[in-house]
């Protein structure tokens, strides 16, 4: 696992074919190109949650109303498990996770969301704080396949974090390089889609840098399933946030605390 820094030129230099194909995947058909989108459900790494943020939250953006983004935790009661979340995934969220970041799908086939970053204090869980997002624009899937536009259904870990911008502070291995950079032949509104990203642990390999290319899975499970800035409207299977939330984001998330992300639309959630 690399910690910080920016990459070596002999390794941006080998990373570069896979890094193309991992803003394809994320980004490509958030800009209207085809393209692949990412990949979670079977085989993917199931694991503790981290928290989105992005300002103007909708009001009651969680699942129990609650304060918007930023809002504090002490105002909601305390909890026993994560809110609306079935014991199917409920069961792979690790025991050794102190924090979730919940994604809540509108629908099955709906390009909204609402993130809610959800930390473990002893026995009880607190909200954190809570955002309006987006995620692939076609909805969600339990069986993500490349090119599908829908976002995986699962429970999957958060190890690593990189983007166009500076280390800000985050606790998470930081890759800091100006390759992360939407191709300017994509639509303006994507061109800092990757100022800041956080890699989701779908068909991946946990701890290295977002943009590495290796899929477990096979490629046709797709791959590159980021959080990542908002561009206003549905992503290719990624779940988007404003600057905001992926700043505070990466600030908040503590890889020894074992964050994960329990994402899906709510009624597979609650299945």
């Amino acid at each position: 696992m690399r910690h910080g820094g920016v990459r070596s030129g002999v390794a941006v230099a080998v990373a570069g074919t896979l890094l193309l194909a991992a803003l394809s995947a994320c980004g490509g058909a958030d800009a209207g190109r085809s393209g692949g989108d990412g990949a979670a459900g079977p085989g993917g790494s199931a694991a503790p949650a981290g928290g989105a943020a992005e300002s103007g939250a909708r009001s009651g953006d969680g699942p129990s109303g609650g304060a918007g983004s930023g809002g504090s935790a002490s105002s909601t009661p305390a909890l026993t498990r994560i809110p609306d979340i079935g014991d199917r995934l409920h069961r792979r969220i690790p025991a050794t996770s102190s924090q979730v970041l919940a994604v809540y799908g509108d629908g099955a086939d709906s390009a909204e969301s609402t993130v809610v970053l959800y930390g473990r204090r002893g026995a009880f869980w607190e909200r954190v704080a809570g955002w309006p997002a987006h995620n692939g624009r076609k909805g969600w899937t339990p069986d993500h396949r490349l090119g599908d536009h829908r976002s995986p259904v699962g429970v999957f870990t958060l190890t690593a974090a990189g983007g166009v911008l500076a280390d800000p502070g985050t606790r998470l291995p930081y890759t800091h390089s100006e390759d992360y950079a939407a191709p300017r032949w994509w639509d303006e509104s994507h061109w800092h889609d990757f100022d800041y990203v956080i890699a989701i642990d779908y068909n991946r390999v946990p701890g290295t840098p977002p943009d590495d290319g290796e899929q477990p899975l096979g490629e046709e499970k797709g791959g590159g399933i980021w959080l990542h800035l908002d561009h206003g409207d549905g992503t290719s299977a990624c779940v988007s946030l404003s600057k905001e939330a992926m700043e505070y984001l990466l600030l908040a998330l503590d890889p020894e605390r074992d964050p994960v992300v329990v994402m899906g639309d709510r009624a597979a959630l609650k299945a």
